[in-house]
């Protein structure tokens, strides 16, 4: 009787076991069972025309990643003007003015307006029919004349955007198109990185091509250790930044750029209100902070304003932190990173200006 009791009792421990692994298994789909370790998974993909990669720590990870990366795919889907059957080529070709989006959409049209608007639209949606003049969607580049941009620019204008949030409508006057080129990746950055936390995953850094998102820290709990590209030099960095849970983005002329026959450099980023390259002193901006999508559209927001707009933006609304470098190679950085950014390399030497709120 003994014997058959003990027989029962190691059953009822083997079943408990088995539940046990079965929960474990199903981590990402119970958060209170995540063990961390310091497991790496990564994963290497190519999406919104670029080369990614992410990393991620932990027994959830695996299975965190490739949500992460399905997320990030769906999204693409949304914003990518290209694709004939994403969301946002729909509007673009829409047949009337007005016309009805998801919520997804409709979340960051009231996002970017509100950018726009508190950047005075040095951020700007609508830019895209000037931007594709230009050549830089195609890299077939071409200078357009001033009579060309001046018609463009006709088509353009965040503050002609008209959304109705309780219906997810969105109403775009005759010509106009938008793209969501400079913030999707940040967006991205956020989702995936949610998507990671639901779970249970706790530490991992995923690089955006340019974009920087970190989750926690590193598995040992010490800080991630970003580089800063070096903007005369893409192959070498300017710096180092030490983060935890921050997103990392950095705009500048040399992402994309082409030489006329003038000699002149025309880069990417473009000023919406004159349809040129952005040319106001600066030559990098990196943008430090909670939000990836934020930090995307400041990026290049901030580097069309020039460092005295960028500077006041800063001291205006705050919830970010911020790098400069001007054309004289200067580097400007605000005060909430003055302990964690060192400079290297040619700049090491360079003496660091603190841009102070008071």
């Amino acid at each position: 009787m003994r014997q058959k009791k003990i027989i029962i009792q190691t059953r009822i421990v083997r079943i408990i076991i088995f539940i046990i692994a079965v929960f474990y298994i199903t981590g990402c789909k119970n958060k209170s069972v995540y063990i961390s370790d310091d497991t790496k998974y990564k994963r290497d993909f190519f999406a919104m025309d670029t080369y990614m990669e992410f990393t991620a720590y932990g027994k959830n990870a695996e299975e965190g990643l490739e949500k992460a990366i399905k997320t990030v795919g769906e999204i693409e889907k949304t914003f990518s003007v290209t694709d004939k059957n994403s969301e946002v080529y729909a509007v673009n070709n829409r047949t009337e003015n007005t016309i009805q989006v998801s919520q997804r959409l409709m979340d960051m049209l009231e996002y970017t307006l509100k950018i726009s608007k508190n950047t005075e639209g040095a951020f700007d949606i609508s830019i895209y029919p000037v931007l594709r003049a230009w050549g830089f969607t195609t890299s077939n580049y071409y200078i357009p004349s001033q009579e060309e941009i001046t018609e463009l620019l006709k088509k353009t204008g965040y503050n002609k955007i008209q959304i109705e949030n309780s219906e997810n409508k969105v109403t775009l006057q005759e010509g106009m198109e938008i793209d969501f080129g400079g913030i999707a990746k940040g967006y991205s950055g956020d989702e995936a990185i949610q998507v990671l936390k639901e779970c249970g995953v706790n530490s991992a850094i995923l690089s955006l091509g340019g974009n920087i998102q970190a989750l926690g820290s590193k598995p040992d709990g010490s800080a991630w250790n970003i580089a800063v590209k070096n903007p005369d030099n893409t192959d070498s960095y300017m710096g180092i930044l030490q983060i935890r849970n921050k997103a990392v983005v950095t705009s500048g002329g040399y992402e994309r750029f082409f030489k006329g026959d003038n000699g002149e450099i025309y880069w990417h980023i473009l000023n919406p209100a004159t349809g040129q390259p952005a040319k106001q002193g600066l030559i990098s901006v990196t943008i430090i902070g909670d939000s990836g999508r934020e930090c995307d559209a400041l990026s290049t927001a901030l580097f069309v304003k020039g460092l005295d707009g960028a500077a006041e933006y800063w001291k205006k609304y705050g919830g970010f932190e911020a790098i400069f470098v001007t054309e004289e190679r200067e580097i400007y950085i605000t005060e909430g990173i003055s302990k964690t950014f060192v400079p290297e390399g040619e700049y090491k030497e360079k003496k660091i200006k603190v841009i102070e709120k008071s």
